[in-house]
């Protein structure tokens, strides 16, 4: 990919000018979306340590970078449409974003469409994404206690 090309992140800015700021360590998201954006043009080029230092430290541990570069290898990112948010702007803490990810994963050549609401959380001014498949890893939560990626439920209903 030339860096002049439109970014794969759906902004209509060239890569230099939008996700690729980002993932040169440039810039830092403002906002929970274009952290979102940056990640799915992050999982189109295969940059898996950018893929591990934007989720929540919490979970960073808990993450398979082998795995991650293989399904970022097979894996074919066609286009990404947000769908909703809420929250996540600069003066909030936590937000969500409701995106549709369409791919090819061969030997199937049929587009494939992943439709998620992802969490994210600000930590240290930075904003991070919240993984719902890896637990949170804080000896200082308890199960009952509200979860501290925002959310407003319980723990153990929530990143427990």
């Amino acid at each position: 990919m030339t860096t002049q090309n439109t970014c794969p992140c759906g902004s209509a800015n060239t890569y230099d000018n939008c996700c690729g700021l980002l993932h040169q360590g440039k810039d830092t998201a403002q906002s929970a979306e274009q952290l979102m954006r940056s990640r799915y043009t992050a999982w189109s080029l295969g940059l898996i340590d950018y893929l591990h230092d934007t989720t929540w430290s919490k979970q960073q541990a808990g993450l398979n970078r082998e795995e991650m570069t293989e399904w970022a290898e097979r894996t074919q990112w066609l286009s990404l449409e947000i769908l909703d948010t809420m929250a996540g702007q600069a003066d909030d803490n936590n937000g969500e974003v409701e995106f549709l990810a369409r791919f090819q994963l061969p030997p199937v050549e049929a587009v494939q469409e992943h439709r998620e609401r992802s969490k994210f959380v600000v930590e240290s001014g930075r904003w991070f994404f919240v993984d719902p498949s890896i637990p949170v890893r804080s000896s200082n939560i308890g199960r009952n206690d509200p979860c501290p990626c925002g959310s407003g439920k319980k723990y153990k209903k929530c990143c427990g």
